[in-house]
């Protein structure tokens, strides 16, 4: 019973951290990174779909990136999409075939709003693992009726060293972003 509390509260920990990163993923830095529009939604035929469900992505420079959409239709409504999405300052041509995608040059005041931006999503998971945390603490405490006390205080502890294992890890992760954020 305790091993199914720890191996959940592990299992989410771990989720949250691969959220983490790839939102970490998103925050563009100066070249253009394929992983930047994953997060991108096209309105394709009434329904939000992945940009990456609709087109392929290619990266022949530092700051360009090329759209081949899969369906030509859709080709207004990728470039609306991508203009339209937050914190991107692209500016998507459209020569009939592909979107070609020129990311501008970063000023220095941009990369520094673009990390606070990177601390507030790490921020937002370390909370997501305390409260994983949290709950699975609240899902310990409700065994203690049925487990000695030993058995809670160990599970406790390894409850703690999972959680600053995964506070680590995402430390980790905004450390190496904010470094390549901060590159010139």
């Amino acid at each position: 019973m305790i091993s199914d509390v720890l191996a959940e509260a592990t299992d989410k920990m771990d989720r949250a951290v691969e959220v983490a990163k790839d939102d970490f993923a998103t925050v563009r830095t100066g070249r253009a990174n394929p992983a930047l529009f994953l997060k991108i939604m096209v309105d394709y035929y009434g329904s939000p779909t992945p940009l990456a469900q609709l087109a392929g992505l290619q990266n022949p420079e530092a700051r360009t990136l090329i759209v081949t959409p899969y369906d030509k239709t859709a080709l207004k409504e990728i470039e609306k999409a991508i203009v339209s999405f937050p914190n991107l300052g692209a500016t998507p041509t459209n020569d009939g075939n592909i979107i070609r995608v020129t990311m501008p040059e970063l000023t220095e005041e941009r990369r520094k709003e673009y990390v606070k931006i990177v601390r507030t999503k790490g921020e937002d998971a370390k909370v997501a693992i305390r409260n994983v945390r949290r709950k699975a603490k609240d899902d310990l405490d409700a065994l203690s009726k049925e487990v000695g006390e030993d058995d809670i205080s160990r599970a406790e502890k390894e409850l703690d060293a999972l959680t600053k294992a995964h506070v680590d890890g995402i430390d980790d992760a905004l450390k190496r972003k904010e470094t390549e954020l901060l590159e010139i």
